[in-house]
């Protein structure tokens, strides 16, 4: 049973856009901080960003800042990555992550990091041409 999926990645030119969505069939989704990870070969799997329950707080990481949005609409079980301001070094596979047994609560830290999260989508390619 798949409990999230990714879509929307594909290909786009360095300075263009794309948006993630990250769909899911989870009944308490709305109580849970989601975030998006993303993994180059060879590379450990790395935080892009995260949003709370509510949609209220959002963290990003540095290299994102400015360039990516992350939200969420809770009615219809989706948080969404808009990225914007491409660039070669956003190439990779993106992950939405969830957080269903509220490990972000025991330790705040958690939420910027894998073991902040215990479920995990398929991932969807995005590819920034140069």
């Amino acid at each position: 049973q798949v409990h999230l999926v990714e879509s929307g990645g594909g290909v786009v030119q360095a300075g263009g856009s794309l948006r993630l969505s990250c769909t899911a069939s989870l009944r308490s989704f709305g109580s849970m901080t989601m975030g998006w990870f993303r993994q180059t070969p060879g590379k450990e799997r790395e935080f892009v960003a995260y949003i709370n329950y509510s949609g209220s707080t959002t963290y990003y990481e540095d290299s994102v800042k400015g360039r990516f949005t992350i939200s969420r609409d809770n009615a219809k079980k989706t948080v969404f990555l808009q990225m914007t301001s491409m660039k070669p070094e956003d190439t990779a596979i993106y992950y939405c992550a969830a957080d269903t047994l509220g490990l972000g609560g025991l330790n705040t830290a958690w939420r910027s990091e894998r073991r902040g999260y215990d479920m995990w989508g398929q991932g969807t390619q995005v590819t920034v041409s140069s």
